[in-house]
C-alpha cells in the first residue's frame, strides 16, 4: 500500500498556500449574543509593563455584554527596576524612571496560558496576539514560528509591537528598532505566510517635530507596508503618540494612504485615551476626523488601549472619551468601526492561521 502521508501532506500544503493569498468569509465571534454587545476591542493590553495584570475571568465579568471579541495581548517590554537608579521606589511604568526596558518573550506563554485555563465559550471572546519578540532580532521571526507550534489553536496576529515610540525606543536594551531594519520585513513577511494579522506602532513622527517638516518615519513606513501586499498591517493610532501631535493635515496624510493602492492592506486603529484627547479636542477636530471615518468606513478599527484594568469605570473610560466623535459617524460607518472591521479583518485571520498549523504543526 502506498505511503500517503507524503501526499497528505502535500494537500494541506496547497490548501495552507490557497488560504493564505485567498479572501475568506469572516465567521462573526460566537458570542452569547451578537446583537447585544456595543464593541470589539482591537487594542487590549492584558498586562503592564512589569507583567502583571488583570484575570481573564474576573476581566470578563467587568465588560459583561458590551464587548463582544477581544485583541488580547500583554506588553513586550519589562521595566527594570533598577536599586541604583531608583533605591526602594519600584517603577511600574516607563515613564516612572531613566532604568531600561528589555523585551520579555515570556508574555506570550502568559498570554497563551491564560487564555487557555478559559472554557471554549469564555474563550470565543479573546483573540490572542503574539508579541514577545525582539523587532531588531533576525531571530524573531523564528520566536513567532515557535509560539505558533507551541501553543497550536491560539494566537491570531502579532502586535502591538513597537518599532519607533517616543520615550520608549531609546530606553530599550539592546539598540533601538528601526523600519529599515530587515528583521522587520522577515517579521512582516512570516506573518503574511501564516497569515498572522499584525498591530504596530509606530509614530510617524519625532516628539516637538519643527512645524512643516515632513514626518520622520512616514516615507519609511509607507515602503515597508507596500513592500508586504499579503500582510494585515495595522497602524496603531494613526501614528499619533502622547506628544507625538498629529501632524498638520494630519487628515489628508490619511487620506492619500487610504487612496494608495499600493497600501490595500493597511488599517488603523483608533485607541488610547492620549490620542481621543487630539481627536475630541474641538468640533472641527472631531468633524474632520469622522468626514474620514465616514469616507473610508472599511479601514478603521476602535480599541481601547487599556492596560490591565482593574474595574468597569477604568476600562470603558475610553470609550466614552470617544463618544462625540462616535456620534458624528453614519449608522453604517460606526457599526463598521466599532464591530464589522474586526470581525471581518480578525476572522479571516483566525482562519488562515489554523490553516497554516494544520499544514506546519505535524
Amino acid at each position: 500500500m502506498p505511503d500517503v502521508v507524503p501526499v497528505v501532506r502535500r494537500i494541506l500544503l496547497v490548501v495552507a498556500i490557497f488560504a493564505a493569498t485567498t479572501p475568506l468569509r469572516a465567521q462573526p465571534p460566537a458570542v452569547a449574543d451578537t446583537a447585544a454587545y456595543e464593541f470589539n476591542d482591537s487594542h487590549f493590553h492584558l498586562t503592564n509593563y512589569i507583567q502583571r495584570g488583570t484575570d481573564l475571568r474576573a476581566f470578563l465579568a467587568m465588560v459583561g455584554n458590551r464587548v463582544g471579541h477581544v485583541a488580547l495581548f500583554g506588553i513586550p517590554l519589562q521595566q527594570q527596576w533598577s536599586a541604583r537608579v531608583d533605591g526602594n521606589n519600584a517603577p511600574t511604568y516607563y515613564l516612572n524612571t531613566d532604568a531600561p526596558l528589555y523585551y520579555y518573550s515570556f508574555t506570550d506563554a502568559q498570554i497563551a496560558m491564560a487564555y487557555k485555563q478559559l472554557s471554549p465559550r469564555e474563550q470565543a471572546h479573546f483573540d490572542p496576539m503574539i508579541t514577545g519578540f525582539n523587532p531588531t532580532d533576525l531571530y524573531a521571526a523564528d520566536h513567532i514560528r515557535r509560539v505558533l507550534k507551541i501553543f497550536p489553536g491560539v494566537f491570531t496576529g502579532i502586535g502591538e509591537f513597537t518599532i519607533h515610540k517616543e520615550f520608549v525606543s531609546a530606553k530599550v536594551a539592546g539598540g533601538v528598532a528601526s523600519l529599515l531594519d530587515p528583521a522587520v520585513d522577515s517579521i512582516l513577511e512570516f506573518a503574511g505566510e501564516a497569515g498572522l494579522l499584525v498591530i504596530v506602532h509606530n509614530d510617524v513622527d519625532v516628539p516637538f517635530a519643527k512645524p512643516g517638516s515632513r514626518p520622520a518615519y512616514l516615507d519609511a513606513m509607507v515602503t515597508v507596508v507596500a513592500r508586504h501586499p499579503r500582510t494585515t498591517i495595522i497602524w496603531a493610532h494613526t501614528g499619533v503618540g502622547r506628544v507625538v501631535r498629529p501632524v498638520a493635515r494630519h487628515t489628508s496624510m490619511l487620506d492619500s494612504l487610504l487612496r494608495d493602492p499600493r497600501l490595500s492592506n493597511l488599517y488603523f486603529d483608533l485607541s488610547w485615551d492620549e490620542v481621543a484627547k487630539y481627536l475630541v479636542a474641538s468640533d472641527t477636530t472631531i468633524a474632520v476626523a469622522a468626514a474620514l471615518v465616514n469616507r473610508y468606513p472599511d479601514r478603521f478599527l476602535f480599541g481601547t488601549d487599556v492596560v490591565a484594568p482593574t474595574d468597569a469605570p477604568m476600562y470603558f473610560r475610553v470609550f466614552d472619551i470617544y463618544k462625540p466623535f462616535l456620534d458624528r459617524l453614519t449608522p453604517a460607518a460606526r457599526d463598521q468601526l466599532l464591530r464589522g472591521n474586526y470581525e471581518r479583518l480578525f476572522g479571516i485571520a483566525r482562519q488562515r492561521v489554523r490553516v497554516w498549523e494544520a499544514a506546519h504543526n505535524r
